[in-house]
């Protein structure tokens, strides 16, 4: 070894912070493009679901088996996760590291898409949704990983609101992906124009395929982690060598719960909009793709405006972010709808909205716990709201749940591992099965939106259910982490 100077370990030292600053922000920004994916196929379920309705002649359950599909494939990926995790006795993810597992998930995702083009051509139904389900097979191992990396890629108190971020790219995906699909299905996005050939819903998803697989050899060589080591020190303080399980932490238990609930009311509410509009506002299933694209865009405005807090700058800088960011998100819809040729003025009375989900999140404060409750309380008083009231405003009431809805997912996620410490894999693989929520609670308010049950409009009493369970998860996990020596609000005093 070369003598060197006296100085140079320190100025070395201070280099070496500097180049793993920079990698961990180029590898972070290489795994929340993986998060785009995700919400470009999950919000293009809603334009498929109305379609194959009409072209099937489906009945509004029936149809909601795209759902059922696509988000049951979750709970069986991550079975299959277990399965083989038990079977090699150790994490799978930890064996073939986590962006060649992500990578492996990008090539599953793939190949569901080829099936797409023999269910065009055969107009099969069964086809479709089979394609649908290995490539939200392939979307459950790419969660699995990438929701802990984005938690431990930088300072673990920030690990919510880096969620809200990759979440925000996630929702750039949902927000073009309706717009994309009704573009490619009809034409034109709300022309209004009859569906001739249902082949055409083939050639989005093959192109999808074709950037699946050029993502998979990006992640394979880059400089994303491939290993999370888990720090002891993390287990929870009241005794962690007594667990023998993440199933032992109630925190998990009751997440696994809250991730059911919140990812089904979530794909409820907007995969029955189009219906809602059809029969109490005359909008066709081809004008509906701006309104469902503002529900997905709502995800993205709360979690810009959620993001601000994982941003290193001075407090009013802070609180100046939390007003600009989901404005610039909500000029993002805007401007993608301008593109699509959208009738733009019916959209501007919403900028009000967005205003009392900005004031929730500075009431907040910054801890999810109680975040949790404040937005499912404005997710129910949305609710109710959209119930009772009529037209226009009665469609933007049900279409704010997706501010509602923006945040949940990081907080009940970043709750659920909390103090998991070794454990904290295997608590992720069974959250990410719990997302079957979205296909099983959509299902269940298509069945009771059936003119013979409560209708499609009170079928929306199901979303209010949801909400009051994540109040009180919210409420309760505070509770338990505190008596685990985990302050949520000292977390988020340390990082001010």
């Amino acid at each position: 070894m070369p003598f060197l100077p006296r100085k140079m370990p320190l100025n070395s030292d201070i280099f070496g912070k500097i180049i793993i600053m920079q990698t961990n922000r180029s590898a972070l920004v290489t795994l929340i493009s993986v998060f785009f994916f995700w919400g470009f196929v999950a919000a293009s379920n809603d334009i498929l679901i109305p379609v194959f309705k009409e072209k099937l002649n489906l009945e509004q359950w029936q149809s909601q088996l795209i759902s059922v599909a696509f988000y049951l494939a979750y709970t069986v990926g991550s079975l299959i996760y277990i399965g083989i995790s038990k079977l090699y006795g150790s994490d799978i993810l930890n064996k073939i590291g986590y962006k060649n597992g992500i990578a492996l998930g990008l090539c599953i995702s793939a190949v569901g898409t080829l099936l797409f083009y023999p269910a065009a051509q055969l107009v099969s139904f069964n086809l479709m949704i089979s394609g649908l389900f290995i490539v939200a097979l392939g979307f459950s191992l790419q969660q699995t990983a990438a929701n802990p990396l984005a938690i431990v890629m930088g300072d673990p108190s920030k690990g919510s609101q880096r969620l809200s971020l990759a979440g925000g790219v996630n929702n750039i995906g949902t927000t073009i992906g309706p717009l994309v699909v009704s573009y490619a299905i009809f034409g034109a996005v709300g022309s209004g124009n009859k569906l001739d050939d249902i082949g055409a819903v083939k050639f989005p998803y093959l192109i999808l395929g074709a950037a699946f697989l050029v993502v998979a050899v990006i992640f394979k060589f880059s400089s994303l982690p491939n290993q999370i080591h888990a720090d002891e020190k993390n287990d929870v303080i009241d005794n962690p060598a007594s667990k023998k399980s993440s199933l032992h932490y109630p925190q998990l238990v009751l997440g696994m719960i809250a991730i059911f609930i919140y990812v089904g009311v979530e794909v409820a509410t907007a995969s029955n909009l189009p219906e809602y509009m059809k029969q109490y506002m005359d909008i066709e299933t081809s004008q509906a793709a701006p309104y469902v694209s503002l529900f997905w865009a709502s995800l993205m405005i709360g979690r810009w405006t959620s993001s601000a807090g994982a941003f290193n700058v001075k407090p009013t800088t802070k609180q100046v972010l939390r007003f600009l960011m989901p404005y610039l998100a909500f000029g993002v819809f805007l401007l993608v709808n301008a593109i699509a040729k959208s009738d733009l003025s019916v959209f501007y009375p919403y900028a009000f909205v967005i205003l009392v989900m900005i004031g929730a999140d500075i009431l907040s404060k910054g801890n999810p716990a109680r975040q949790l409750v404040i937005f499912s309380a404005c997710g129910i008083a949305a609710l109710i709201i959209g119930m009772l009231t009529t037209g226009l405003v009665s469609v933007y009431a049900f279409i704010s749940v997706g501010l509602f809805c923006s945040t949940l997912w990081p907080c009940i996620f970043t709750l659920a591992i909390s103090g998991l410490g070794k454990y904290t894999n295997q608590g992720s693989s069974y959250l990410i099965m719990m997302i079957m929520g979205g296909g099983l609670i959509s299902w269940l308010q298509g069945w009771l939106a059936g003119d013979d049950m409560l209708g499609i409009k009170w079928s929306y009493i199901v979303g209010v259910v949801c909400f009051i369970y994540l109040a009180f998860y919210g409420w309760k996990t505070a509770s338990l982490l505190k008596a685990q020596g985990i302050d949520l609000d000292e977390q988020n005093k340390a990082v001010h």
